[in-house]
């Protein structure tokens, strides 16, 4: 086989996208080794990890993986519901897709939120950004304190804003910055839009306020954009990214920001578009790559094949062009923009009563007809 891909069903709705995607799969017929793997909610209940190492190990094998949707709880909940025999062992949840993101080094969130013609979720028309989202570091990166350890405390205790929380009940994440960090994803989101012929990349920040982590990804995007000066360059603080998408998606081409800001600005540039079962990312490093939809594991969906599968679908397609199989890539995409246009199968988000397996096969059988 040319490639060998992991495939991460996961829970919820997760085994049900992916069976969705595998018929997709199977009418584009890549020279592929498909080597499932265990990850999600039911391996943390019983063996007390959601990531086994052996699911690891077994990526480590792999060129890519394609992944399905997990079920997170908070951090008491997730305790309660580990089996008895693991209680009280001091095991603590912590998400796997992030933990993958930070083994693999998957620095490159890629959201693409494309408005497919005829699509009634469309909030607009003629929007097609790409959100380039640093993945491994800002508020994500874990470091996290409860409760916080006198030596935080003793650490801070100079500054003069944090005078006022020394010795009182409270949590501490940690924001962290690198130029390093900066650096690579702002890279990535110039390169990505001039090997596309793209007219602006937004770098969309908070420097006003987070005066020293948004700032240097600010100032480090200034710098970059010297390489890349026939690409326009903007700058916006998130909260008014949020208005000015609302009001003025069709006007940008990507934009690229921190882990937070990029996970909330995702969503909303992934709603006008059609909402999550229309959203796909890459998570995406210099060695490996993992593809998914966003759209969690629905544990109310879960066992009825209602969800839609094009965010799935979509991140097959990402994955493929990752791959290098451009023409395949660029068929699927012709495929989905194809059905979505005829409106004849439609999910239950889109206003119909199609299956998941149905909307897979609709998308199959025009791939095979392009």
């Amino acid at each position: 086989m040319t490639y060998k891909i992991a495939v991460l069903p996961g829970d919820g709705v997760g085994p049900e996208v992916i069976e969705a995607a595998m018929i997709v799969l199977d009418e584009i017929a890549l020279d592929a080794e498909y080597i499932y793997g265990d990850i999600g909610w039911e391996f943390w209940r019983k063996e007390g990890n959601p990531l086994p190492e052996r699911t690891v190990e077994l990526m480590k094998q792999t060129d890519c993986a394609l992944f399905g949707a997990i079920t997170s709880k908070p951090k008491d909940e997730a305790q309660k519901e580990l089996a008895p025999e693991l209680q009280g062992k001091g095991l603590e949840y912590y998400s796997p897709i992030v933990k993958l993101r930070q083994l693999f080094d998957l620095y490159a969130n890629v959201r693409p939120a494309k408005a497919y013609p005829g699509n009634p979720l469309n909030y607009k028309d003629n929007i097609n950004i790409t959100v380039f989202r640093e993945n491994t570091e800002g508020l994500y990166s874990g470091v996290e304190y409860y409760p916080v350890p006198e030596e935080i405390d003793n650490a801070f205790k100079d500054h003069p804003r944090y005078k006022k929380f020394i010795g009182i009940d409270k949590a501490i994440s940690l924001r962290i910055i690198s130029r390093k960090g900066a650096e690579r994803i702002i890279r990535a989101a110039f390169e990505f839009a001039k090997q596309n012929n793209l007219k602006n990349v937004t770098v969309v920040e908070k420097p006003n306020v987070l005066r020293e982590t948004s700032g240097l990804f600010v100032r480090v995007a200034r710098k970059i954009h010297e390489e890349y000066l026939d690409i326009e360059m903007w700058e916006t603080n998130i909260d008014a990214q949020a208005m000015w998408l609302v009001k003025n998606p069709e006007k940008y081409d990507v934009l690229v920001t921190s882990n937070l800001f990029g996970d909330i600005i995702s969503d909303l540039a992934s709603q006008l578009v059609g909402g999550l079962g229309f959203a796909a990312a890459g998570n995406i490093g210099d060695n490996y790559a993992v593809f998914e939809p966003v759209h969690g594991s629905a544990p109310k969906y879960a066992g009825l094949y209602k969800v839609n599968p094009i965010a799935t679908i979509r991140a097959v397609r990402m994955m493929l062009d990752y791959l290098g199989e451009k023409e395949k890539a660029n068929k699927l995409e012709r495929a989905i923009e194809e059905v979505v246009k005829e409106g004849k199968v439609r999910t239950y988000d889109m206003g119909g009563n199609a299956s998941t397996l149905d909307m897979a096969k609709e998308i199959a059988k025009k791939y095979s007809q392009l």
